[in-house]
């Protein structure tokens, strides 16, 4: 699904403005844990701004399930079971393995390639976490109310796009042009697919 939004233009008071995106399933339902990002569609060079993440091991389980980072970011995976865990991904954009370690904090994982990286455990089969890795410093996660808020976009035109992690492997995230303008802004997304169950 494809359409072009332009948002309507307000008194300027900055350069920088927000985008409040709701992303809801094929069934109409609110979809949490959605990526959305703003990439660049007119060349322009975005900004490096570089922040480090965690995917803690809890409760023989990956938390958060999803995350996102801007390419050349770093993650670490602290390990706060009792048990020995070993992190790994056969993911294309990030093949990696952190060998057996117990409680406590493994060396950080550069992640420097975009693309879709599917976390597993070697000791754990039922553990599994995806990281959505995005050229851009402009993303965000829904929250349970199927909501993302993407602060500090500048004025310019951008592709939008929305990726959630039931998605077939190698499906490209949905996209839709944007057109920023001087205003703080709400628009919807909705995508073929349903909400994961719980």
């Amino acid at each position: 699904m494809v359409c072009g939004l332009t948002l309507a233009a307000m008194t300027p008071v900055s350069m920088a403005y927000s985008l409040k995106v709701k992303v809801t399933d094929a069934a109409g339902k609110a979809v949490p844990d959605a990526v959305v990002y703003a990439e660049a569609a007119a060349g322009q060079t975005l900004p490096k701004i570089l922040k480090s993440a965690e995917i803690a091991q809890q409760g023989q389980q990956f938390q958060p399930l999803v995350t996102v980072v801007q390419t050349g970011s770093q993650i670490t995976f602290p390990n706060h079971d009792k048990v020995r865990h070993q992190v790994y991904s056969f993911s294309p954009p990030k093949i990696f393995e952190l060998k057996l370690y117990a409680k406590g904090d493994a060396p950080p994982v550069l992640f420097d390639k975009s693309g879709t990286v599917v976390l597993g455990c070697n000791i754990h089969d039922q553990m599994i976490a995806y990281v959505q890795v995005v050229n851009t410093p402009y993303f965000a996660k829904t929250d349970a109310a199927g909501v993302a808020r993407l602060d500090d976009l500048p004025v310019g035109k951008y592709t939008l796009k929305t990726w959630y992690y039931t998605m077939p492997p190698n499906a490209a995230a949905l996209e839709q042009p944007l057109n920023q303008q001087a205003a703080d802004a709400d628009i919807a997304v909705k995508l073929n697919t349903k909400v994961a169950a719980e």
